[in-house]
């Protein structure tokens, strides 16, 4: 493990905030939630503390939290929170991260950049789910998953604090008097929702010169709405607008108008619908039949938005669907809008998290992000995995959704049926969401990018490793022993200066030492390195293998004389990377980081490499030793058996009956053949495939 004045660096390229915390323990924290239950802290007490030292220093400073529900925030020496996280009780919660009961990957790189700590207790758990997200929000911690970019999303609002409530598109912090509906990370489909909702029910817009008129107006004097002698406004006049500019709706009525968009804004088409129908049929009764027109239209317009929407269920279902999909430095999300069985919306993001964080942890931060800044609550949240805290997790939605009818909001995990196949179908789209982010941003570029510089620093190389050949050994117990050689140029897989290597070395039993050191020879030796098919020297060697694989290359170069190309050998158990210059131990790679990214691949894409062209030489030779041993099977008798099976393994999975079935060839061949077949497969059986380190 690097030492913690490296990580600080590497928190400070990743763009840390301070925190801005309390510096006096006894003074309290500005909270949220409008009161102080409870609070502790510990300070840090220099740069130059050694770990061992520092971890016992705070194992003893957390002997005093109590075992109350609250909130902690971990803070590296420099006084900045990098990680906010919650707890039923505090003091035990807290000391898993020190003593590494904690098995998430990103733990021993946050221990081993904490210096101090600060809590809060609260009365419960649903308090400290509250102020966990507030406290989130403030300090922007790096450790705790985030959206990847940190734009602000448009939303629809009503502004229901005017006498005349207005709609708007907006990407503005929410105010206490205006209600939202979104977010919307789709701009156009928010802006075509304000015009759908418009013709639909006739309302003010915020960007209507006579509304903001009207509203200053109103402002001074509470009466200025009777005026009827006003010119109507264009809106109302093409009958997008009610004309509360004018005088032709009252409050009361422009308040039923208002009702009726945030029903509609909701997803509540169906009764809306209905209500309409009903007015449709009273104005057409009273010979109104221009309102009954207009009245016809907007359900048309509701009825053509429903056609347009993706039909889930006929049951009324209300909620909200979630699926991730992820990589190993980033994760996208795709949310389902189901209202009254139907998809109203989806919206997409991308998380700041990969792999390195567990699947409890990303879908945690994104519940408290997502639904702490819409207002649209379900009734229903599906999702892959339950929340860890899902009791805490339902209360605080059902206080958001605050329903006159008292529903609650409840959590489903489907395995079968009509909910997992939403599941299935966000998390589809979750995988699209990431692959769009990464050709509009470019991600990949940056990410490679950022790995080769990575790479340069960690194993203290002249240049950023442009070319990096990779090595892999796959045998079957001194058999058939290959090697592969891959190559990525540029941080990309260059398949056509990839090889294959037979090794000639006659061995009775694996031994990945001495295959490593015939590649090496072979591919290193002076004829090689002026082939022009085999391309430049490369920047860095990566083998799949740890120390002693790395030693046995070294000595190999050593007789060589080869010493100007970069070594590592890449342990596969704790993904370490060993260098001959450094005798303290290996680099550690941080977790997440592009440069442990691109590593993993180049060593992976070299095993796939060695494992297939080991099966394929496996292959054909067993085919051909096999057939061999059968009696009175000659060339020709061969070829017509492959070509009335199509292949060896039909064969190999042939009965007795198939074969003399396919009158190829006689009785007593065709008993031989069989014979030898079911001792080729019961052999086969227990055969183990070794490629590198590890079995595959």
């Amino acid at each position: 493990m690097s030492k913690p004045e490296d990580f600080q660096q590497y928190n400070q390229a990743k763009g840390f905030t301070p925190g801005g915390a309390s510096e006096d323990p006894e003074r309290p924290i500005d909270l949220a939630l409008g009161r102080q239950t409870g609070q502790g802290c510990a300070e840090a007490t220099g740069d130059d503390e050694p770990f061992e030292q520092k971890l016992a220093r705070i194992k003893r400073e957390l002997d005093a939290v109590p075992a109350l529900p609250g909130v902690y925030l971990w803070k590296d020496k420099a006084g900045q929170v990098i990680y906010v996280g919650k707890a039923k009780q505090l003091r035990a919660r807290m000391r898993q991260y020190v003593n590494f009961q904690d098995d998430r990957a990103k733990i021993p790189l946050l221990v081993d950049q904490i210096s101090s700590f600060e809590y809060i207790v609260v009365g419960n758990e649903h308090e400290s789910l509250v102020l966990e997200k507030n406290l989130i929000n403030q300090y922007a911690p790096w450790f705790n998953a985030d959206f990847k970019d940190d734009k602000s999303y448009p939303f629809i609002a009503l502004t229901k604090g005017d006498v005349f409530p207005a709609i708007k598109y907006t990407r503005e912090k929410h105010r206490a008097d205006t209600r939202y509906f979104g977010p919307y990370t789709d701009s156009r489909a928010a802006r075509r929702m304000v015009d759908i909702a418009r013709r639909v029910v006739p309302i003010c817009a915020s960007s209507c010169a006579d509304w903001r008129s009207l509203k200053r107006k109103l402002e001074k004097d509470p009466l200025a709405c009777m005026t009827s002698d006003v010119r109507p406004c264009f809106d109302a006049h093409v009958g997008l607008g009610p004309g509360a500019c004018c005088g032709h709706v009252t409050p009361e009525q422009y308040a039923a108008n208002v009702k009726r968009v945030e029903r509609f804004l909701s997803g509540q088409h169906r009764e809306f619908v209905e209500e309409l129908a009903e007015e449709m049929q009273q104005a057409a009764a009273e010979l109104d039949f221009e309102r009954a027109g207009r009245i016809k239209a907007r359900i048309d317009t509701i009825n053509g938005l429903c056609d347009k929407q993706h039909a889930v269920s006929s049951r009324n279902l209300n909620a909200d669907v979630i699926g991730f999909y992820r990589e190993e430095t980033i994760a996208g999300v795709h949310v389902l809008m189901v209202r009254e069985g139907r998809i109203i919306n989806s919206n997409e993001f991308v998380l700041n998290r990969g792999l390195d964080v567990p699947d409890e942890d990303l879908l945690h931060m994104f519940l408290l992000r997502y639904y702490d800044t819409t207002t649209s609550i379900p009734h229903e949240v599906i999702v892959r995995r339950l929340p860890e805290d899902v009791d805490a997790m339902c209360d605080w939605l059902t206080e958001k959704l605050a329903s006159s009818h008292g529903a609650k909001v409840r959590f489903a995990s489907p395995e079968r049926g009509e909910k997992a196949d939403l599941v299935t179908m966000a998390e589809q789209n979750a995988k699209h969401t990431l692959m769009r982010y990464k050709v509009r941003t470019n991600y990949e570029d940056k990410r490679i990018n950022d790995a080769l510089l990575q790479l340069e620093s960690a194993l203290a190389l002249d240049a950023p490793p442009l070319r990096i050949e990779c090595f892999d050994i796959s045998t079957n117990h001194g058999t058939y022993t290959v090697a592969s050689m891959v190559v990525f140029t540029n941080g990309r897989p260059d398949k056509s200066q990839y090889r294959r290597f037979k090794i000639k070395a006659q061995l009775d039993e694996a031994n990945d030492f001495l295959s490593m050191q015939e590649v090496m020879s072979r591919r290193y030796c002076a004829e090689r390195m002026a082939d022009e098919r085999f391309g430049k020297k490369p920047d860095l060697i990566i083998l799949d293998g740890g120390l002693p694989q790395l030693n046995a290359v070294i000595e190999q170069f050593d007789r060589m004389g080869v010493t100007d190309i970069a070594l590592c050998g890449l342990a596969k158990r704790d993904e370490e990377l060993f260098v001959p210059w450094q005798d303290t131990g290996p680099v550690v790679l941080p977790s997440g980081s592009a440069s442990l990214y691109l590593v993993k691949q180049v060593r992976d894409e070299a095993h796939r490499f060695a494992i297939t062209f080991h099966r394929e030489l496996r292959g054909k030779g067993m085919t051909a030793s096999i057939l061999d041993e059968v009696a009175g099977l000659g060339p020709v008798r061969k070829k017509a058996l492959l070509k009335h099976f199509k292949s060896f393994k039909n064969l190999k999975a042939a009965s007795l009956q198939d074969i003399l079935d396919a009158k190829v060839v006689p009785v007593e061949v065709a008993n031989e053949l069989y014979a030898v077949l079911r001792q080729y497969n019961s052999e086969a059986k227990s055969e183990v495939v070794i490629g590198g380190e590890g079995e595959a």
